[in-house]
């Protein structure tokens, strides 16, 4: 065979093989599921991040999700322009921005996804120490996210304090500057519990005000609180947000007293006295009434407890088809089991039975879902097992009841988010005696006097100045106390690798270089076969 002849083959196979890398990896993912794409809520954000990636691993499922708030989230469901969104609130028919009324064209159904806290995520120091005990009553709370109160050592903070010596220290709220689901469900719980301080109503977009600062996105305002400038701020953010960072949260003030964390167990106690919409010819079918929540009478629950949706196509539209539905509807149905299974170590709560059960009636909705929904005898989900009466959470069941130090009074646990399970021992301050069962003082009828003040009652008398730090040397109180226990623990959230789109795009890529780089050097070698002959 001639040279030339020879080199027009070979390229002609080149190029046809880099042609074909594409279309064989279509070939080969033909039949897999067909991707699909969904934006919204960053409250939920890091909950889908594990379940996506954890689907193409297992079942080559393609999950394409960005968290732009909520708010986004719905209107490109209206746009048409992704399979399904994430939200913390329904549609709106009246956007307090003065926008058009939030109307789909398609229809739609509301799938409960994931329960969790919402939390207030904190960065205090006292001499130079992490507080990471720090508890905050729901007036003081909602008097910080409306300047009433702007300095750490307000009275009230102090009263909800009494075992930490706060600092003279300016407070920076920080507040979603984008349309959030977040925002909407603080608003809604301040507007329900404290009408005469927040008398905005829930709101999407929180306005900022006096030392506010705005950040967009559940990243933002956890990645501002987190940094070294962050000292002295607090924002509002699910409770996976802190934990993923490895900052303290404050633990709320309850209806029985108590000051609480939002940990899964927490908010499964609190979600026991959820309301939902169970009108099922109702467009807001399984959206949340959570005033029950609120005011739950049980020493164990966290106040600020909620579910976020997964709002699906019921019918066939835009960009949405039935190979989608598929991979929509097994999708949908790993998260209500499987993906259940994670939920406390990335900082949420895993739904209950009965929305689980009701989630499985919205999934037989999805267009080429197959009219399947879930099984619960056989769903992964740890807060049921099999023969379990919708009505029990097994995670309620076992949830920890707080410490007498937890209850609002003179004392204070010493241990905070991620805590020690036991006291946390003190090593410095008074002399008259160390603390009382995490309690912020000793028993008896003595004082105890530290470098930043008085504790409660001891069995003796005296005075002590000596620098007050946990046995780990990282949490501090001026007073008798340490301030609290380890940071939370933080999670690092797995690479979701390359999907099918990926794969396209490398390969198109690589033809694209091939297109400019072998044409050139094929010509010459083609001139220098012309130049020998044959």
């Amino acid at each position: 065979m001639r040279p030339k002849t020879i080199i027009r083959a070979a390229l002609m196979a080149s190029l046809t093989l880099l042609l074909a890398a594409p279309l064989a990896s279509t070939a080969a993912r033909a039949e897999t599921p067909y991707p699909i794409t969904g934006t919204g809520s960053t409250w939920s954000k890091n909950a889908l991040e594990q379940w996506r990636t954890n689907v193409f691993r297992n079942y080559q499922m393609t999950i394409n999700y960005t968290g732009l708030g909520s708010t986004s989230g719905r209107r490109d469901f209206i746009d048409g322009t992704v399979d399904f969104a994430i939200s913390e609130i329904p549609f709106q028919a009246k956007p307090e921005d003065g926008s058009a009324p939030e109307k789909p064209s398609r229809g739609y159904a509301y799938m409960p996804i994931v329960a969790g806290g919402t939390s207030f995520m904190y960065h205090l120091k006292i001499n130079g120490k992490r507080v990471t005990n720090l508890r905050l009553s729901g007036d003081t709370i909602t008097k910080i996210f409306t300047g009433a109160i702007s300095n750490w050592n307000d009275p009230a903070i102090k009263t909800d304090n009494p075992a930490l010596a706060m600092p003279d220290k300016r407070i920076v709220p920080v507040i979603r500057s984008d349309g959030s689901g977040t925002s909407a469900q603080f608003t809604l719980w301040m507007s329900k519990q404290y009408p005469s301080l927040w008398k905005k109503g829930m709101t999407s977009q929180f306005r900022s005000f006096g030392n506010s600062k705005s950040q967009a996105g559940s990243d933002g305002v956890a990645g501002y609180v987190s940094q070294n400038y962050g000292e002295g701020a607090i924002t509002y953010v699910e409770y996976s947000y802190a934990k993923k960072a490895g900052f303290p949260v404050a633990k709320v003030l309850n209806k029985s007293g108590y000051y609480v964390e939002p940990t899964a167990s927490s908010v499964a106690v609190a979600m026991m006295k959820a309301e939902i919409n169970d009108n099922k010819s109702s467009a807001d079918y399984l959206t949340q009434i959570l005033d029950g929540v609120y005011n739950s009478a049980d020493k164990r629950a966290y106040p600020l407890s909620s579910y976020s949706y997964m709002i699906v196509p019921t019918e066939v539209a835009g960009i949405f088809n039935t190979n989608k539905g598929n991979t929509l509807g097994a999708f949908a149905r790993y998260v209500l089991c499987e993906g259940q299974q994670q939920a406390d170590t990335l900082g949420y709560s895993p739904l209950p039975m009965n929305l689980v059960m009701a989630g499985s009636e919205q999934i037989k909705k999805i267009p080429g879902a197959g009219n399947e929904g879930v099984d619960t005898a056989k769903c992964n989900n740890p807060t049921f097992k099999a023969g379990d009466s919708p009505s029990k959470n097994q995670l309620a069941l076992t949830a920890p009841y707080p410490a007498a130090c937890d209850k609002k009074g003179t004392s204070q646990c010493s241990t905070g988010t991620g805590g020690a399970t036991q006291d946390t021992p003190v090593t410095g301050g008074g002399t008259g005696g160390n603390a009382n069962n995490n309690s912020g003082g000793a028993t008896g009828t003595g004082t105890t006097t530290g470098t930043g003040g008085t504790t409660g009652s001891d069995t003796g008398t005296g005075t002590g100045t000596g620098t007050v730090t946990d046995e780990n040397g990282n949490v501090l109180s001026a007073n008798g106390t340490s301030a609290g226990g380890a940071v939370a623990s933080a999670f690092t959230l797995p690479d979701p690798g390359m999907g099918t789109s990926q794969w396209l795009m490398v390969a198109a890529a690589l033809l694209l270089v091939a297109s400019v780089v072998v044409p050139p050097l094929v010509s010459q070698r083609l001139k220098a076969g012309e130049g020998h002959g044959d």
